[in-house]
C-alpha cells in the first residue's frame, strides 16, 4: 500500500525534525541542572540571610561578601536559563517551520537555518553564563587559609 504525499511528506519531515527535538530533550536536561543550581543558591542567600539579620554573628564581614558573590550568581544563573529557555523556544520554532515550510510548499529553507543558528547562539550564551557561575562558586568556596593550616588530629 503506498503512502499518499501528504503523508509521506509528514513522514518526511518529522525524520528531518528529530534532530533538533532531540537538542529540546538536551536542553530540557541542561535546564533542569540550571535550575537545581539556582535552587541551591537561594537555599544559601536565604541561610545567610537569617544569619545576617541575627546581628551576632562573629563572621558577619565574611557572610556579607558570601551574600554579594550569591547575588551575583543568582543574576548569571538567571541569565544562563534566560538564553537556554530563549535556544529551546527558538528550537521549537525550527521545527514547526519545518511543517510549515513542507506542507505548505513554502521556500523558507533560509529562513530555518537562520533561526537555527539563532538558537545556537543562545545556548552557547547561555553555556557560557553557566560557566560564569560555576567559576564564581568555585571561588565563593575555597577553603580559607588558616583553616588549612590547622594540625592533623
Amino acid at each position: 500500500m503506498a503512502f499518499s504525499p501528504v503523508l509521506s511528506t509528514v513522514a518526511e519531515t518529522i525524520q528531518v525534525a528529530i534532530a533538533p527535538v532531540f537538542l529540546l530533550a538536551g536542553l530540557g536536561a541542561i535546564l533542569n541542572v540550571m535550575v537545581g543550581r539556582l535552587a541551591r543558591i537561594v537555599d544559601r542567600s536565604r541561610q545567610l540571610t537569617t544569619l545576617q539579620l541575627r546581628g551576632d554573628d562573629p563572621e558577619r564581614i565574611q557572610h556579607v561578601q558570601e551574600l554579594r558573590l550569591i547575588d551575583g550568581r543568582i543574576r548569571m544563573i538567571n541569565n544562563a536559563v534566560y538564553l537556554v529557555v530563549m535556544a529551546a523556544i527558538a528550537i521549537c520554532l525550527v521545527v514547526a517551520m519545518l511543517f510549515v515550510a513542507e506542507l505548505g510548499n513554502f521556500q523558507i529553507g533560509q529562513v530555518i537555518a537562520v533561526a537555527f543558528i539563532v538558537s545556537m547562539l543562545l545556548l552557547t550564551g547561555g553555556l557560557i553564563c553557566f560557566l560564569i557561575e560555576i567559576h564564581m562558586s568555585v571561588r565563593a568556596i575555597r577553603v580559607r587559609s588558616d583553616l588549612l593550616e590547622l594540625p592533623l588530629p
